[in-house]
């Protein structure tokens, strides 16, 4: 199968990303819902940032995605060590 090329044109603002430190992650038979957010360290509220919804076959696409990922950086600057975890808001730190 011949690969496509595909042409991805990018906002700036979303190219300037968002940094995150907690994230849920919700299913239904459907889709997964990937909330990702940022909780302030010297006070009891956050921001929700982005929301993304994928079906399952892309979900499992991006695990393993990430798992490569993840596996690769250790290979290259050693394990990663986890942080202190900001307080608990239910979602996954």
């Amino acid at each position: 199968m011949e690969e496509k090329k595909i042409d991805i044109k990018v906002d700036e603002q979303i190219a300037l990303g968002h940094y995150t430190n907690v994230a849920a992650v919700r299913h239904t038979k459907e889709e997964f819902i990937f909330d990702f957010a940022f909780v302030f360290p010297d006070g009891p509220m956050g921001r929700l940032l982005s929301r993304l919804i994928l079906s399952p076959a892309h979900a499992k696409r991006f695990r393993d995605a990430l798992d490569s990922n993840v596996r690769r950086y250790e290979e290259e600057f050693g394990p990663i060590v986890p942080s202190e975890a900001p307080p608990s808001v239910g979602f996954v730190h």
